[in-house]
């Protein structure tokens, strides 16, 4: 299994592009399309929001009932959430724009918004804009470059990764892009993700996997606590690998699922990272959990907590912070049992053991907490079940880039 370069057009027979279609931008790429050149099997998993984006609706049906799937629209800038009726018109009408242009149904074009809530989608440079996407979509690896640059928000940073590896004796590869910079606290997925891959996989599988592999991928990330109404995750499968496909678990399951892992993990860090006005990525690991759970509540607690995150930020040893964030999660332990870590490429420090702190140097303690990439290690003594959740720093931008967004 090796990474290589590419993202969503890595994989045989798929296509992108990314445009300027002004939808609320006038100065970038905004609208991104993933065409399929073969019928697709689709995963998808999606926001426990009770209050959903039309897209995600649409999507929600479509991984459900449509028989394939061949092409996903997206646009930044807009939501299309809160839009009523008129939003769900918007997404059947860009689906039948899509089908119309790439000549297939509407049932067979997924769709996805991301951006400000409650604006309604303008019609015409949307229409316009997948025009342009049928135009420009191609096969090379700069495509899917300007497909994950369109669907940036407030993200410093594009996001994609590509892999490839062995199944049945062909050469099978799996890539994806995603967005998420800010409102990220999945609970099904993250804020829009796109995966592609060649291999021949059935929807059961496809579905089953990657149910199982969010749970400890984009499900273990948090930027601010705030559940989106868009997050959208679909997976994509056309089977053109040529391998033996794939039906029930078993040696070749098991490695598309590990690299679906490689691949989701990857892209779940790299979001966390990239948090608004974050200036570090934050990792929580929990070591010697009673049960696989607990190791997930509690890692995911710390990365949550704001008063964690201002410690991470200040680059202050205050180790209260994260016990007390570990002792609220809900999950139970002994806090006389504990140990504590911070970790970083500038060192590691034992910081709290037995229930009282040790001799450490503040110094040393806030030169590893200076470093671009920081962990907390909990090492609770009570099994042997582990997890770990991805976050970031809370810094002053945060607050700036939130209270301008719309704007």
């Amino acid at each position: 299994m090796r990474q290589i370069e590419g993202g969503v057009t890595a994989a045989k027979g798929f296509e992108a592009a990314g445009i300027e279609a002004g939808v609320k931008y006038r100065d970038r790429k905004d609208m991104a399309l993933v065409y399929s050149q073969a019928p697709c099997r689709v995963a998808g998993t999606f926001t426990s929001n009770l209050v959903k984006a039309a897209p995600v609706q649409w999507d929600k049906k479509l991984v459900e009932c449509s028989p394939f799937v061949q092409a996903v629209v997206v646009n930044s800038g807009i939501a299309n959430a809160c839009t009523g009726k008129q939003g769900m018109d918007c997404c059947q009408s860009e689906a039948e724009w899509a089908g119309e242009l790439l000549g297939l149904p509407a049932e067979a074009v997924l769709v996805a918004s991301t951006g400000v809530i409650g604006m309604q989608m303008p019609l015409a440079r949307i229409r316009d804009g997948i025009e342009k996407l049928a135009a420009a979509k191609r096969d090379t690896l700069e495509a899917g470059h300007d497909a994950a640059r369109a669907i940036m928000t407030t993200d410093t940073v594009p996001k994609e990764i590509a892999l490839q590896f062995e199944l049945g004796g062909r050469t099978v590869t799996l890539g994806g892009m995603c967005k998420g910079s800010g409102m990220i606290h999945p609970n099904m997925c993250t804020m829009l993700g796109f995966l592609t891959t060649d291999a021949a996989i059935s929807r059961e599988m496809l579905q089953k996997a990657l149910r199982a592999d969010v749970k400890d991928s984009f499900n273990m990330i948090s930027v601010d606590g705030d559940t989106s109404t868009n997050d959208t995750l679909l997976l994509l499968a056309n089977g053109l690998a040529g391998n033996e496909e794939i039906t029930v678990e078993g040696e070749d399951y098991q490695i598309f699922c590990e690299a679906l892992r490689q691949v989701t993990t990857y892209l779940a860090k790299k979001m966390a990272g990239d948090g608004e006005g974050a200036t570090a990525l934050f990792t929580c690991q929990v070591e010697g959990a009673a049960t696989k759970e607990d190791a997930r509540i509690l890692a995911k607690s710390v990365i949550c907590s704001s008063l964690s995150k201002a410690a991470i930020f200040g680059h202050d040893a205050n180790f209260g912070r994260f016990l007390c964030a570990l002792g609220y999660s809900g999950a139970t332990f002994d806090p006389e049992n504990v140990d504590l870590y911070f970790q970083s490429e500038n060192g590691a420090i034992h910081i709290y053991s037995a229930g009282c702190a040790l001799d450490y140097s503040e110094e040393e303690a806030t030169r590893v907490l200076s470093a671009p990439e920081v962990t907390v290690l909990a090492d609770l003594h009570m099994g042997d079940a582990s997890a770990t959740a991805w976050g970031c720093d809370l810094s002053y931008d945060y607050v700036k880039i939130n209270a301008d967004y719309r704007s």
